[in-house]
């Protein structure tokens, strides 16, 4: 099977499952051509499976604003056409559902078509998706896919609460590549704070909906009872409430390492005691797996799917959006208490590998079937 995969080529969640996703189809034989607007950050295009055809906006003086959705719709047009791909997968709504019907539009100029798949990851549904300006595109983009999935039970939820959808939501959740975990070594925790502290982390694209004033002031708070370091893993627009922060508290300068983008994370992750992510919204909760993969609790809110992967109790905490004061306690609670903290981390890693990619996998294989079975059947 050929296909086409759309994606975002960032570090943000939608562009690593997508990314992921492409590469274990790869190994197993499939031929995956990504198409997007740079080479995906964590591709592997030595892949001789893998192709990457990069999407370039010709700019006009007329043109107040690069035209992307109309060079993507032709690039997906031209690689459909070169390569005789069988299946488009986008992931994203906007541009990349809207952008793949257009393409189709035109390939059914020619008496061809495509089956479409379209994988919703979160904001496309909870913040773009509602603007006024994008949602009737959105809604109509979705409509139009041949099969339509969802990183979780919660964003199923909130795409059917927001829009009119008229088709069949499947959820296949996000997952891991343990693969990937075993061959990594542990970062020694030397090099990251003393023997007699803990190590809190936080990893994201420090986008506001992340709360990253919630992790400096947990921070401050249990600093204050027990002895700890913090790691802020990731680049973005609140980068500057950091600095404002560490203003503000400059005897906390020494206790919190910012360390932008990385890229072996796990060995990172192995060295931390507690996860924090007390995000306003999370539709899945990608990088709190990552974390529980890597034997790390997670202290986090109850938004959006994070419950579905952090259970309470058992794997780490939940709370409240904005509830400072309580995320605090859980995570003092966790680090004052070496068995339960192991305990934990136990839990940890064996929620985690219930979403292990040899466990999803399969589902999308049998997706991609079943849609070009579909498919294929209205055709004739």
């Amino acid at each position: 099977m050929k296909i086409g995969i759309l994606c975002y080529p960032t570090y943000g969640g939608s562009g690593i499952v997508a990314t992921e996703l492409g590469m274990s189809l790869a190994k197993k034989g499939y031929e995956v051509h990504f198409i997007s607007s740079n080479l995906p950050a964590r591709l592997d295009i030595t892949n001789p499976n893998i192709f990457f055809h990069k999407v370039n906006v010709q700019s006009y003086p007329l043109f107040q604003y690069q035209p992307f959705d109309i060079a993507l719709s032709s690039m997906i047009y031209r690689v459909v056409n070169l390569y005789k791909l069988d299946l488009l997968h986008a992931h994203y709504a906007i541009p990349y559902a809207y952008a793949a019907f257009m393409a189709k539009q035109m390939l059914r100029e020619e008496k061809k078509d495509i089956p479409l798949v379209t994988t919703l990851h979160g904001t496309d549904i909870t913040l773009v998706g509602q603007h006024p300006s994008y949602k009737h595109a959105v809604e109509f983009s979705i409509n139009q896919s041949d099969t339509i999935t969802s990183v979780s039970e919660s964003l199923k939820k909130d795409t059917l609460q927001f829009f009119n959808i008229k088709k069949e939501i499947k959820v296949i959740t996000n997952f891991i590549d343990f693969s990937e975990y075993k061959t990594s070594d542990t970062c020694q925790r030397k090099q990251l704070a003393q023997s007699d502290e803990k190590i809190l982390i936080h990893v994201s694209n420090l986008r506001p909906v992340k709360r990253i004033e919630d992790v400096l002031q947990i921070f401050k708070i249990v600093n204050h009872k027990i002895k700890s370091k913090l790691i802020i893993i990731g680049e973005g627009p609140e980068m500057e409430k950091i600095n404002q922060f560490l203003e503000e508290n400059p005897d906390l300068i020494d206790k919190i390492r910012l360390m932008g983008k990385v890229n072996e994370l796990y060995k990172i992750l192995q060295a931390a005691d507690v996860f924090l992510l007390p995000s306003e919204q999370e539709s899945f909760g990608l990088a709190a797996l990552e974390a529980m993969a890597a034997e790390t609790p997670v202290v986090s809110s109850n938004a959006g799917g994070i419950p579905e992967v952090n259970i309470q109790g058992e794997t780490g905490y939940l709370a409240e959006v904005g509830n400072v004061e309580a995320m605090s306690n859980y995570t003092i609670r966790l680090l004052s208490d070496e068995e339960l903290l192991t305990k934990m981390r136990k839990n940890a890693l064996r929620q985690a590998q219930k979403f292990d990619i040899n466990t999803i996998l399969p589902l999308y294989e049998e997706m991609y079937m079943e849609t070009l079975e579909k498919f294929n059947s209205k055709q004739k």
